[in-house]
């Protein structure tokens, strides 16, 4: 039986809307602060909260399961949160940092309940497991990747860091393993990957856990270093 076909039998979880909405306005305030930092205008403000506060599922919705206008946009409390989140930020300016020191926690806890619920609406859309790995990791931390690309930066996750995307992929596969191959429900798959990536993940940022780089950098201390990019325009 295949994965998708096993988790349909066994129900489906969905997130609980007040936390839903509060994690998007938390992201999105995120990226109202980053956009506020590097001395934005009011567009570009709004900008960076739209991609950081919505930009993994849309991503999972428009590009990845393309089937047709994404609840993010179709409810529009979305939307709200996100303009109420940019507008805080530009208002209560340096004030609003008190809040933003919860952001990590509510990070945390969506971490794994993004990817879960990327994973199974990839099942029951039809994909195969790798892929729903794919959109389920894509799912939490694509807003992320899209406010660094805005801002011209190369991706957090992508450099030497604190563990967060292996985190992310990790529960995307605990929530297939756990609903695919163990047979367990949906909403109990799903709250021992929120479990699990949350204690992971919290204990990252206690002791400071971080990725290295997979080179020391002696690979190109010869005369075949790669050519440099172009100079920003």
């Amino acid at each position: 039986m295949s994965a998708s076909a096993q988790l349909s039998l066994q129900g489906s979880f969905a997130l609980p809307v007040l936390f839903d909405l509060g994690a998007t306005f938390a992201f999105a305030l995120s990226g109202a602060l980053a956009a506020i930092k590097r001395h934005y205008d009011i567009v570009g403000v709004l900008a960076l909260a739209l991609v950081t506060g919505l930009g993994g599922g849309l991503i999972r919705d428009g590009l990845f399961l393309a089937q047709g206008p994404t609840p993010l946009l179709t409810n529009p409390h979305y939307l709200e949160a996100v303009v109420l989140a940019a507008v805080g930020g530009v208002v209560f300016g340096a004030r609003i940092h008190r809040f933003a020191r919860l952001i990590p926690v509510v990070d945390a806890l969506g971490l794994g309940a993004y990817a879960a619920f990327g994973v199974q609406k990839s099942l029951l859309a039809g994909l195969a497991p790798p892929a729903a790995i794919l959109v389920g990791v894509v799912n939490a931390v694509g807003g992320g990747i899209l406010r660094d690309l805005l801002c011209r930066e190369e991706p957090l996750v992508f450099k030497p860091g604190q563990f967060y995307f292996l985190i992310a992929l990790g529960g995307a596969v605990v929530f297939l393993f756990c609903t695919a191959t163990l047979g367990w429900s949906a909403n109990r798959a799903a709250i021992a990957t929120v479990a699990l990536t949350f204690v992971l993940r919290s204990l990252t940022i206690t002791f400071n856990w971080r990725t290295a780089p997979v080179s020391s950098g002696s690979l190109f201390e010869n005369d075949d270093v790669p050519p440099a990019l172009p100079p920003k325009a």
